[in-house]
């Protein structure tokens, strides 16, 4: 029963996800004032709210003025359902779920942001970070200091990255995988290097089919949000896999 009360709760969380992605960019309350169209100015009826049903009752349009609701709404609403009930049925109940659901959340809403802003929001990394490290704690009492460790590690690395070759990578990139490390412990870096080569792959698809220049780049938050989605429903078993490819 956990997974499908934890999918319906992500859709809540979806829907609060999509006010985080539109207003921290902007630097304006995630609390108040109450959602509205951002063309006609018309506050959003509650009935007009409700994740994913609103959207497809309304045909993607506003009530008022017609004007189209973009799909990222129900497609950020959809997405946190998913991985919340996959999240459930994975880690059942417990502080490893909770810890899971943090990340989730944080995750979707640094990705959504980087990829339309090139953004990732220190009001977001930070305190999702000592969430992160607080719950890790929680978790394993014992090896608090592993995922202390593994934050600076990550991060430390990203940094060195970070100023030798600045028009790749952001400061923000360099928290976010501080970030990862202070939720996944030494796996955040298994995180990073799926990041970086989903990233690199997509890279190499957009160059060779003219999409993007040679001097382009592209927004490796996204990335690394894929890589510690990843890493956090399957971290063990891909390391475990790569072992055994190399015969240890």
């Amino acid at each position: 029963m956990i997974a499908p009360a934890a999918a319906v709760f992500g859709l809540v969380i979806g829907s609060f996800l999509n006010v985080v992605i539109h207003r921290v960019p902007r630097r304006r309350s995630v609390v108040w004032p109450a959602s509205s169209c951002p063309k006609c100015g018309e506050p959003i009826a509650p009935r007009d709210n409700i994740p994913l049903v609103s959207y497809l009752l309304l045909r993607g349009k506003c009530r008022k003025c017609g004007a189209p609701i973009p799909v990222r709404y129900p497609l950020i609403e959809a997405l946190t359902a998913i991985l919340f009930g996959a999240a459930g049925y994975k880690f059942g109940v417990g502080i490893q779920l909770i810890s899971a659901l943090v990340l989730i959340a944080a995750l979707i809403s640094l990705a959504a942001i980087d990829l339309e802003y090139r953004l990732l929001p220190n009001v977001i990394v930070g305190p999702c970070a000592a969430v992160g490290f607080l719950l890790s704690v929680l978790g394993d009492p014992s090896g608090w200091w592993i995922y202390i460790l593994s934050a600076l590690a990550i991060g430390g690395g990203l940094l060195v990255l970070a100023l030798a070759y600045p028009a790749g990578m952001g400061m923000g990139d360099v928290k976010m995988g501080g970030m990862l490390g202070a939720f996944l412990g030494p796996y955040g870096a298994l995180a990073v290097f799926l990041g970086a080569l989903s990233g690199s792959i997509v890279g190499g698809l957009l160059l060779a089919l003219g999409k993007m220049g040679r001097r382009g780049a592209l927004p490796f938050g996204v990335f690394m949000a894929f890589g510690g989605l990843v890493v956090l429903f399957a971290g063990p078993e891909i390391f475990a896999l790569y072992l055994r490819m190399v015969g240890i």
